[in-house]
């Protein structure tokens, strides 16, 4: 399909620098392409409403790293500031990371990050240039391993605010907890799940007293969850990998949910991404362990995933790719159309809605 299909026009003051306080008085947009009242304006805390017994919310357990380290670059005598974003672990001491000043890091190059906790030089992380990867991205080996690099990123790193609130001001204090979700429980992630940052303990509890019950899914969210899409027709995209996991026991408690008339609800795209990887041709999910790129676009075939509560998406992108293809194109053109119209605030901090799918 046509890139430019999913592009849309959105005033720079939508997109939200914070979020709403408290997170579940965020605005929610339900979106019903069945129904005769195709668009409704509610709020997060309407959830439980459409829900029924026996429905279970599916909710991505990631956790948030501080994966944006800042340091320089040391080659004989010279010097250069570099930025850095990890997004992706390759083993016990190397990750892929995207690069500020790419083109100034060559193999053999050693980066000094000085974190926020830094007291001195020499407590600065060590890490070495493996490849200049091309287009930003770079490996690094670094000098620390396993536990002890987890803790030394922890030290050093900041939280990786997406770019179009990085661009707009810095990370501070407030994101540590605004950027987490109440979920989060396994370190891994280099941007958020966002559909999952409006819930709260009132609106979970709210949620239990309808008789919906939550299961928990890992799928560690990369930074090329932001990249835009270049190719001008979906076909050309080379979608990004991201690691996930559904165990055993929670793959069994979905199909049975199922089968017993409950509907599956993914509180994001991340763990509908992830539920799609691991389902068979008929619709039972299977334990699932690995790497997914899944590319979901208009003409996708659901087969795991009944409602999706997300986020507003960039343009272009294959997020709105994505909910495209389970709502419908037209209706997700209209919904956004209505939603920007209506003062809705997009993207990471912002509002969310809730979609049926189109049959």
């Amino acid at each position: 399909m046509r890139v430019d299909l999913f592009d849309f026009d959105l005033p720079q003051e939508q997109i939200a620098l914070r979020p709403v306080v408290p997170r579940d008085a965020a605005r929610m947009l339900v979106v019903a392409p069945q129904s005769d009242d195709l668009l409704r304006d509610k709020t997060i805390r309407d959830l439980p409403d459409f829900l029924r017994p026996g429905d279970v919310l599916v909710v991505n357990n990631t956790q948030v790293i501080p994966a944006r380290l800042e340091g320089v670059r040391i080659r004989d005598v010279t010097q250069a500031k570099i930025e850095v974003l990890l997004h992706k672990r390759v083993s016990e001491n190397s990750w892929r990371a995207f690069a500020k000043g790419a083109r100034k890091l060559h193999r053999g190059d050693m980066i000094f990050f000085q974190g926020k906790n830094a007291v001195s030089p020499q407590s600065a992380l060590e890490a070495e240039v493996l490849e200049n990867c091309g287009e930003g991205e770079v490996l690094l080996a670094f000098a620390l391993k396993g536990d002890e690099l987890d803790h030394a990123v922890e030290t050093h790193g900041a939280m990786p605010l997406p770019p179009y609130i990085a661009g707009k001001r810095p990370a501070d204090a407030r994101d540590i907890d605004d950027y987490q979700s109440l979920f989060a429980m396994h370190p891994g992630a280099v941007a958020a799940p966002t559909a999952s940052l409006h819930f709260t303990p009132a609106l979970k509890t709210a949620i239990a007293a309808h008789g919906v019950e939550f299961a928990q899914v890992t799928l560690h969210v990369g930074a090329g969850t932001f990249l835009p899409v270049k190719a001008e027709d979906t076909r050309a995209h080379n979608m990004h990998a991201e690691w996930g996991e559904i165990d055993a026991e929670t793959a069994a408690r979905l199909n049975r949910a199922r089968a017993a008339g409950g509907r599956i609800v993914a509180v994001g795209t991340t763990p509908l991404r992830l539920l799609e990887s691991a389902a068979t041709a008929d619709g039972e999910i299977e334990p699932y362990a690995g790497e997914t790129a899944i590319f979901i676009t208009p003409g996708y075939r659901f087969k795991a995933v009944d409602l999706l509560l997300t986020n507003f998406h960039l343009p272009r992108s294959t997020l709105f790719m994505l909910v495209s293809a389970f709502s419908g194109l037209e209706t997700m053109q209209a919904a956004y159309k209505h939603a920007i119209a209506s003062g809705y605030r997009f993207y990471s901090y912002g509002d969310a809605c809730l979609l049926y799918p189109t049959s």
